[in-house]
This record gives C-alpha cells, sequence and structure tokens, in this order.
C-alpha cells in the first residue's frame, strides 16, 4: 500500500500518544509453530509472520526480518543456519585487495534476496494499516562480514584502500536491493550498520556515514523512508556524522542510555529506542520488561521526537508474554 511515509513520520513524530515500533519479526516463528531455519527460507512464511506480528501488536510500523547474513550469502560468505537463533556468517572470503576488486557484486535476487523481496511484496498487500518497513544491512557491516568483524577494524589502518574498494561494492548492492524492495511496494527500510558502532568517530566518518549517506540518497523520498540502526557503545560520539546521512529516523541500541542520546537529535528527527531484547524480551520476566520500558520512557517522553522501541532486533524465542507486557507497558503509560 502506498503511503506517503514524510506525513506518517511527522504524525508519529507530534503525537502526543505514541505507538511503540520495536523491531520484532523473528518470534513470528512461535505464533506460526516453525523454526528460524523455515522461516527464512520461505517468503510465504515471511510474509504470513509480518502479518500474524501486525494483527497481535498494535506497532506503528510492520518490520522485516534483521537478518545480516542475506547480503553476505550473497557475495559468497558461509553462513551458519540453525533452528532457534538468527542466521550468522562464518569466516572471511576477502583478506588483500586484490581479492576485494576481484570480488564481483552479485545481483539482486541471488541467494535468498529474492525471497525476502517477495516477502515484502506479499506483506506489503496483506498488511494496509501501518508501513510496511524492509530490512537491509549497512555498507560498513557488510564489508566487515565479508573481511571477518574480528579483523575489520585492523583493515581500516593497515589496509584502508580494500576497505573502501569493498564499500563501494557493498553500497552499490545495497542500493539496488532497497530499490528493490521499494519497488516490491515496502514503505521504507531499516538499514542496520552495527558494526560501524565499535569504530572510532574519525573512522566511522570515514568508513560508514558517507556510504550510508550514498544509499540514503538514492532511494530516500516522500513515500520511502530509511531508518538508520546502530547498536554500538560508541553511537554519541558518533553522532554527526550518523546525522549527516540524511535518514529519515535513527534507531540506537541498548549500550547506550538513550536520554543521553536524546539531545543531541535535532527536533525535526525521529529517534528510537532502547529496551534491552536479550535482557528483558529474551530472559526477562512481564514485570522486568514493564518496568525497563517505563524507565526510558520516563527519561526520554519529554522529547516530542522519541518513539520508544527494541533497543535491536527482538530474538526468535522471547516470550510472547514479554513482548505482550511490553505493548501493555506503553499503553498504560500515555494512558491508552
Amino acid at each position: 500500500m502506498k503511503w506517503d511515509m514524510k506525513a506518517w513520520l511527522e504524525a508519529l513524530r507530534t503525537a502526543p500518544v505514541k505507538k511503540a515500533l520495536p523491531i520484532l519479526s523473528f518470534p513470528a516463528v512461535q505464533l506460526m509453530g516453525i523454526t528460524v531455519r523455515e522461516l527464512i527460507s520461505s517468503a510465504d512464511a515471511q510474509a504470513k509472520g509480518m502479518e500474524l506480528v501486525a494483527q497481535r501488536t498494535d506497532a506503528a510500523a510492520s518490520v522485516s526480518l534483521m537478518d545480516l547474513s542475506v547480503e553476505a550469502e550473497c557475495f559468497g560468505s558461509e553462513i551458519r543456519v540453525s533452528d532457534e537463533e538468527v542466521p550468522t556468517v562464518v569466516g572471511s572470503i576477502v583478506s588483500d585487495e586484490d581479492e576485494a576488486k576481484a570480488l564481483e557484486v552479485p545481483p539482486v535476487g541471488a541467494g535468498r534476496t529474492g525471497l525476502y523481496i517477495e516477502a515484502i511484496r506479499k506483506a506489503s498487500q496483506t498488511i494496509t494499516d501501518r508501513p510496511v518497513l524492509a530490512g537491509a544491512i549497512g555498507p560498513f557491516s557488510l564489508a566487515a562480514r565479508l573481511m571477518d568483524v574480528t579483523d575489520a577494524m585492523i583493515y581500516c589502518y593497515d589496509e584502508p584502500d580494500m576497505v573502501h574498494i569493498l564499500l563501494e561494492k557493498a553500497t552499490r548492492f545495497i542500493t539496488s536491493y532497497c530499490q528493490a524492495f521499494k519497488e516490491a511496494g515496502a514503505n521504507g527500510v531499516v538499514i542496520a550498520e552495527p558494526v560501524a558502532g565499535l569504530l572510532s568517530p574519525a573512522l566511522e566518518a570515514e568508513f560508514s556515514g558517507p556510504y550510508v549517506k550514498q544509499i540514503v540518497d538514492a532511494v530516500q523520498d516522500d513515500s520511502f523512508l530509511v531508518v538508520y540502526h546502530n547498536c554500538g557503545n560508541a553511537v554519541i560520539r558518533q553522532i554527526d556524522s550518523i546525522l549527516s546521512t540524511g535518514a529519515s529516523a535513527y534507531h540506537f541500541g541498548n549500550a547506550i542510555r538513550m536520554a543521553d542520546m536524546m539531545p543531541h537529535i535535532p527536533a525535526n528527527a525521529v529517534a528510537l529506542g532502547n529496551v534491552d531484547p536479550a535482557g528483558e524480551f529474551r530472559n526477562g520476566t512481564p514485570d522486568s520488561i514493564r518496568t525497563a520500558t517505563r524507565k526510558v520512557l520516563e527519561e526520554c517522553s519529554q522529547y516530542p521526537n522519541f518513539v520508544i522501541s527494541s533497543g535491536c532486533d527482538i530474538p526468535p524465542l522471547s516470550r510472547w508474554e514479554n513482548i505482550d507486557a511490553f505493548f501493555a507497558a506503553v499503553a498504560e503509560f500515555y494512558g491508552k
């Protein structure tokens, strides 16, 4: 369904009573009685999962899977898949400049990207009461997976040319991937750039921010917005570069105190965060997540441009009684 996303975001920003917008998709496996392995392998299952989550919750938007292995797998990376956990990338496929130059940019639709695009196409036809947001990895986070995340920061110092070659190719692919989501009916995309959150401000400003901005400039318009996600602990020190990407909204993880970030966010930009996904959604209790959610709301609701969310993707086996308690706590806070 077509939405005026600029108007939607402004309405969300200015609403006195706000809906939550957690990154909530993988726990749909429990509603469907399937495994994570089955979910990531089926467009129908992904679309159905998004639909079931939308039916159960009053989230401001429907968000698709934050699966940060999809794009690297397309480039040739090995991934590890299990029944209960989100897939992960294993090892590296690039370790020097020659390998970076030789690496081919895959066509969008290769690997599982075709399934994920089709899932968005199906979900956007059945979920019409709220925007549908796709998910994609950020350029540095993709390049880091191709190099091996543990070595990525070292390469920024020792092999900067190699890193930039990978970033150019990653950015080209992600841009095309986001455009395919847009054509499939998505109203926006959450671009996850968590590995950049480990960099110094200077390195982030060289190896992440400008490349994210290229993607934003290419795909964002009034009908398609970009939500920038970074759950690293350095985001407050990186914020000037992060804001320079021009994304419509900014999502931060629980490695920081959200109340410390909010003074840095311009009043006309929306910031989202940051109830602990592992500690509360996965391993907490309804009482503990209610307390944690209310704490973030009490600290940040003085800022009209704050929207409550999870700190990152909610793990697949997070108990639905905890997820329901999160939404109930938001409703109670706003007096709904």
